[in-house]
């Protein structure tokens, strides 16, 4: 199965795809979508939109893993990435990829098995489970192929836990 999971942004959204194989799982692309602040909101949009469709196109990835917004400060910021975020759910219903939203509490569980890991615990497992030298960088990207990893532990399980919350 081959996996793209997302950490949506309207500046940088990061995105990791991952094929397992068994119980293997490996890195086949990750990296950054930039947008620059310079542009409008519709612009910023259409790139974002247009770059995952390219990913997409390339990969072939079975399904997209996404984590579901918390925001707990910054309103304004939270509107901007939901629009990204609903950007990202367009370009997975056109493309005919099923969807699966995680929790950070879940996507901490399945990394490390705790569901308040600090950021660099996450970090660390996931170069440690997709054999990686290094902690994949911006952060943006480490946690795409955070939820990326996590849809490949949970994915047989994961209409269980969608319908038992």
């Amino acid at each position: 199965m081959r996996i793209l999971g997302i950490d949506p942004g309207y500046g940088r959204t990061g995105y990791g795809v991952v094929e397992t194989t068994g119980n293997r799982i490996r890195p086949l692309e990750f990296g950054l979508i930039e947008t620059s602040s310079k542009l409008s909101m519709e612009k910023r949009l259409l790139q974002i939109y247009d770059a995952l469709c390219e990913i997409i196109d390339r990969r072939k990835p079975d399904s997209l893993a996404i984590e579901e917004l918390f925001f707990s400060k910054n309103v304004t910021t939270g509107i901007g990435v939901s629009q990204a975020r609903g950007i990202v759910l367009l370009v997975a219903a056109q493309m005919g990829l099923t969807v699966a939203e995680y929790k950070p509490i879940q996507i901490k569980q399945s990394i490390t098995g705790y569901g308040k890991a600090e950021k660099q615990q996450i970090q660390e497992m996931v170069r440690m489970f997709l054999g990686l030298q290094d902690v994949p960088k911006p952060d943006d990207v480490a946690d795409a192929l955070a939820v990326a990893v996590a849809h490949a532990h949970t994915a047989p399980f994961y209409s269980k836990i969608k319908s038992n919350p």
